[in-house]
């Protein structure tokens, strides 16, 4: 199992240009999985990638090189602070069946309840099929769709919504 020789450790903000190198990655060779796009990211300032690390930000490290991306949004209202949005799961494709996205997923959970978080959700792409049963073998629920969740190359694609509540 390559994913041993692995190392997945939460991103600081002097450590922005791995964080920069493994999302433009996901999203260029995953567009259609995203609803964010390359373009929408590509040219942010640094300023704005550090800021996006308020939040926790997970790499993982294949060496010093970044193979695979998970992080999580808490919800702002203080109604909806047991509540986190599992965003950014990519994985590298020759990595893929390796364990490594079970071992990333597994890393936001643990750090999701030190958090306080009772419930994760995320929304995945209906034309994604192998991620939601990954979801769903990992404890997630689909609980809805958001038809034409996201447009890429002006199609609409669903968005599968689904929760797991973290045992407390």
């Amino acid at each position: 199992m390559v994913a041993g020789a692995i190392k997945i450790r939460r991103i600081q903000a002097d450590e922005v240009e791995a964080f920069r190198q493994i999302r433009l990655e996901a999203l260029r060779a995953e567009p259609a999985f995203y609803a964010s796009s390359y373009e929408d990211w590509v040219d942010l300032p640094i300023e704005e990638w550090q800021c996006r690390l308020n939040d926790p930000v997970f790499v993982a490290f294949l060496g010093d090189e970044p193979v695979g991306i998970t992080g999580l949004r808490r919800q702002p209202s203080s109604k909806m602070a047991h509540r986190a949005t599992l965003v950014m799961v990519y994985v590298r494709k020759s990595l893929r069946g390796s364990g490594l996205a079970r071992d990333l997923l597994h890393v936001s959970v643990d750090c999701a309840r030190d958090l306080g978080i009772l419930q994760l959700e995320l929304a995945v792409s209906a034309e994604n099929p192998a991620a939601i049963c990954f979801y769903k073998r990992q404890g997630f629920s689909e609980v809805g769709r958001i038809p034409g969740g996201f447009r890429h190359e002006g199609r609409e694609i669903d968005d599968v919504v689904m929760v797991h509540r973290l045992a407390t």
